[in-house]
């Protein structure tokens, strides 16, 4: 599963800027997108509502770093238009696709809403907001319906008393 997040007006986040990286105004990108194409010498990025374009892209501790065409604010969101993103696979969502969807149960029973995706050993995790943790396994999820907003999910997932 693509990991970005809503960055919201039409955009999705693709990373934030982190910690510099030498002296010429390169920089660490923090939870960054997994798309290897999305950081490369020429890409255009989104800072702060203006396009900003990377002139310099390496890997460092396993991570992306880069340098953009201007200075940048570290924290600062780096954004794509949502166009940009390419199709996703049958069966695959965006994380911001899956964040705040309603999750239940077959039958009905309600569990909270997506709060985040996290990566966990064998398979992306839902964390609700009732504090509950799904994991994103055929065995778990029986349907995502993003026009109608919801997840649900197999019984035995959750306590049979849980609260919501």
């Amino acid at each position: 599963m693509p990991s970005n997040a809503a960055a919201g007006d039409g955009f999705v986040s693709v990373g934030r800027v982190g910690k510099p990286h030498g002296l010429d105004g390169s920089f660490f990108v923090e939870q960054a997108s997994e798309d290897p194409g999305r950081f490369v010498v020429g890409a255009v990025l989104v800072v702060g509502g203006e396009e900003a374009r990377v002139v310099t892209s390496k890997r460092a501790a396993g991570r992306p770093v880069i340098r953009l065409d201007r200075r940048v604010h570290r924290g600062a969101e780096l954004t794509v238009p949502l166009s940009d993103l390419p199709r996703a696979e049958e069966g695959s969502y965006y994380v911001f696709e899956l964040v705040g969807l309603a999750v239940e149960e077959e039958g009905g029973r309600p569990l909270g809403r997506v709060r985040a995706v996290e990566p966990g050993v064998a398979n992306d995790v839902l964390e609700l907001d009732s504090g509950l943790a799904l994991p994103m396994h055929e065995d778990c999820i029986r349907d995502v319906d993003l026009a109608a907003g919801t997840i649900v999910v197999a019984p035995g997932f959750a306590e049979p008393d849980y609260p919501h």
